[in-house]
């Protein structure tokens, strides 16, 4: 179908990055043999002069730590979506010259969920952490329909970036430092619990965290995280980083070849080279 395109992920490092594996299996599915997808180290000082150097043949990119500030800050045209995060995970050149920042970091949030059986509308979250995943997920409690939140951090002065995202938004916040909480009693009133925190801060309190009504731990290895193991134990539902790198790669493909994703063929690809180590709702 057309001529030969490209494709790639960026970051710094690289070298285990799965989106290879989810958008090979996705062109290939789609009768795209001829399409390339590769890794390529690159950090965010360097993505400008890379992603200037590039030729026509190339359908777009696909950007990971550290580059998804450089890469927003460098896009000519910006999704809604992008703007509220603050950064963007999708690069797609456009034919009149430049190129679109999207985040599709959010609608992986989404839909991991809700394939996963949704959360409550109206409902309460919690957000572990203030980095560049939490604004995703506080973008997503806009589609979410989640009206508020807890960003908790081990130092509210860096929550910044957060505080802003949930402005911009309109989600309501509060901010509570991580040694001063009481897990059980924050986490067990709230719908959904995100954490984007190292396994090593979490496990201490991880029996208190799953007494949400979710939790979607955005760490997959190793596996099973205590978070998820926890969760496994008390029968509370979980979802995982996977499955919000599936479900985020669905809406690149769409970006860069203008076709629905082949979900079944990635979501296969993806438990292969995984080991089916996870258990993925869709």
């Amino acid at each position: 179908m057309g001529s030969p395109r490209r494709a790639a992920v960026l970051g710094s490092p690289i070298e285990h990055s799965l989106s290879p594996v989810l958008h090979g299996a996705a062109y290939r599915e789609l009768g795209l043999g001829d399409w390339v997808f590769e890794r390529v180290l690159c950090t965010a000082e360097e993505l400008p002069g890379f992603v200037d150097g590039l030729g026509p043949e190339w359908a777009g990119l696909a950007v990971t730590m550290p580059g998804k500030r450089a890469a927003l800050a460098y896009a000519t045209e910006r999704t809604r979506v992008a703007e509220l995060v603050g950064a963007a995970n999708t690069l797609v050149p456009r034919a009149s010259g430049g190129w679109l920042a999207d985040c599709t970091d959010v609608e992986g949030v989404v839909g991991s969920l809700a394939a996963a059986g949704g959360v409550e509308a109206g409902g309460r979250a919690v957000v572990l952490g203030a980095g560049g995943t939490a604004t995703a997920a506080l973008t997503a409690l806009e589609a979410l329909k989640i009206p508020s939140a807890t960003i908790v951090v081990r130092d509210p002065a860096r929550a910044g970036e957060a505080l802003s995202c949930a402005g911009r938004v309109g989600v309501e916040v509060d901010v509570l430092r991580w040694d001063d909480v009481d897990f059980a009693a924050v986490c067990g009133g709230a719908d959904l619990v995100v954490s984007t925190v190292p396994v090593g801060a979490v496990e201490p309190v991880a029996g208190d965290i799953v007494r949400a009504g979710c939790v979607f731990d955005v760490i997959y290895h190793p596996w099973p995280t205590p978070l998820a193991q926890a969760a496994s134990d008390r029968g509370t539902r979980v979802v995982t980083g996977l499955d919000m790198l599936l479900h985020q790669a669905f809406a690149q493909v769409r970006w860069f070849t203008g076709l629905e994703a082949p979900r079944e063929a990635m979501r296969a690809a993806l438990r292969q080279a995984t080991g089916t180590e996870l258990s993925l709702p869709v």
